[in-house]
């Protein structure tokens, strides 16, 4: 068995010992069967807790908690190709001689963000303690109010400046912020203005703002670089899906950043990491320093962001992330495929084909809904019929909306719907 004779043994002398507890309080024996069962639902247990495959049907594009994006046939292919040998993941193969990891997705970040310079790290929280150490230790960083963001697993922006050793300066008020308060609380000890990315909420009515170029133009005046931590790290603009305008590296880069971290996980459809793209200066101080080393990547992230990063330099790629295929389905497409599966379904779910609304999610397009297609289904007993869709193989987390259970079409790939079938018949009989 998959978990090992050591495991399956354990699990049936703990069981043994819970029924026989049970049998000397009742005067009563568990059958062979009811052990047999108990057993299995234990081993079964310990495997979910393990990494398993799971069918994504809550509608949430990028949900963190089943992982962010998946990877495309490319990234995946990548991985087995390097990972499953050697590399020149630190080898120069001209000169035989020692090379550095972080040149080997340099020229395509630069391609792909316009930056001159690039550097990888293992995720974008990373990023940002590595941008404020070795740039802002025992200085002050400048950052609007509106702009302090704790975002998911309790991360906090203040939290992260102190532990840098930096010092922060708050200018403006939650929703009114100008650009004279940043240029009345430069000092001699500025070492930059930071933005952050509003990934996961928005301030609306009586606001206002400073736009970037402003920020970098006042910035090069009185020499602060601008930093902007832009979270998503969407490549390429989402209005050609149909959704509303997010903030894309490229335009941070030639709004004047200085440097600007994102996430590869997330919009830009790779695996998790943190890049770094800017002034070719300052990513010298940044590949420089020592904290470096205990942020940095492997060759499978390596290899996988290198795959991705490339079907970005045709148009007619993109949507080869598995991301971008989902958002570019349309309504038609899902309906038939949901119409295909509701004649596979059993009647005493009183299945529907219903329309729903996906989320970007990965603290991406806060607010922004998309439309979608989803199965609706109206089991007896919901709770019971979503744990058991959990814990089937594959599993099935769909999401549910007063007595129905939807599964959003949107995020599950059409190759998928066979094992859809699958999982809704186990869940209704098991």
């Amino acid at each position: 068995m998959s978990l090992g004779a050591g495991t399956v043994k354990r699990a049936i002398e703990r069981e043994l010992d819970s029924m026989r507890t049970l049998a000397l309080r009742d005067d009563r024996a568990p059958s062979y069967d009811a052990i047999r069962d108990a057993v299995a639902r234990m081993l079964a247990h310990q495997e979910s807790e393990g990494l398993v495959p799971v069918l994504n049907g809550t509608g949430i594009v990028l949900h963190t908690n089943l992982g962010r994006a998946p990877l495309a046939p490319e990234a995946l292919a990548a991985i087995a190709q390097i990972a499953g040998g050697y590399s020149n993941l630190e080898f120069d193969l001209e000169t035989g001689e020692r090379g550095s990891r972080y040149t080997r997705s340099r020229d395509l970040i630069r391609e792909t963000t316009g930056a001159e310079d690039g550097l990888v790290v293992n995720n974008c929280a990373a990023a940002m303690l590595l941008i404020l150490q070795a740039l802002a230790t025992g200085r002050e960083v400048i950052v609007a109010r509106n702009q302090l963001v704790e975002i998911g697993g309790g991360f906090r922006l203040p939290e992260v400046l102190e532990r840098s050793g930096a010092t922060l300066v708050e200018v403006g008020t939650t929703n009114r912020v100008r650009l004279s308060d940043y240029e009345h609380a430069v000092t001699p000890r500025t070492a930059m203005f930071l933005r952050s990315h509003g990934s996961n909420y928005r301030i609306e009515g009586f606001v206002e703002d400073v736009a970037v170029d402003e920020l970098a133009n006042l910035g090069r005046r009185v020499g602060v670089p601008v930093i902007e931590d832009l979270g998503s790290g969407a490549l390429v603009d989402l209005r050609g899906f149909g959704l509303a305008h997010e903030r894309m590296v490229p335009e941070a880069i030639r709004d004047g950043c200085a440097l600007v971290a994102f996430s590869g996980d997330k919009l830009l459809g790779g695996p998790q990491a943190g890049i770094i793209v800017g002034r070719s200066a300052l990513i010298a101080r940044l590949r420089s320093d020592p904290l470096l080393r205990a942020l940095r990547v492997d060759k499978a992230t390596l290899a996988a962001l290198g795959a991705t990063l490339r079907l970005y330099l045709s148009p007619q790629s993109v949507t080869r992330i598995p991301i971008y295929g989902m958002l570019a389905a349309t309504l038609d497409e899902l309906r038939s495929r949901a119409s295909a599966l509701l004649k596979r379904i059993d009647a005493s779910l009183k299945p529907r084909v219903v329309e729903a609304e996906s989320y970007a999610g990965g603290g991406s397009l806060p607010g922004t809904t998309i439309p979608s297609i989803a199965l609706e289904l109206a089991p007896n007993d919901l709770d019971a019929f979503a744990r058991r869709a959990r814990t089937g193989t594959p599993a099935l987390v769909g999401r549910t909306e007063a007595a129905r259970y939807l599964i959003d079409l949107r995020t599950i790939p059409a190759q998928s719907d066979e094992d859809v079938a699958a999982a809704v018949e186990r869940s209704r009989t098991s």
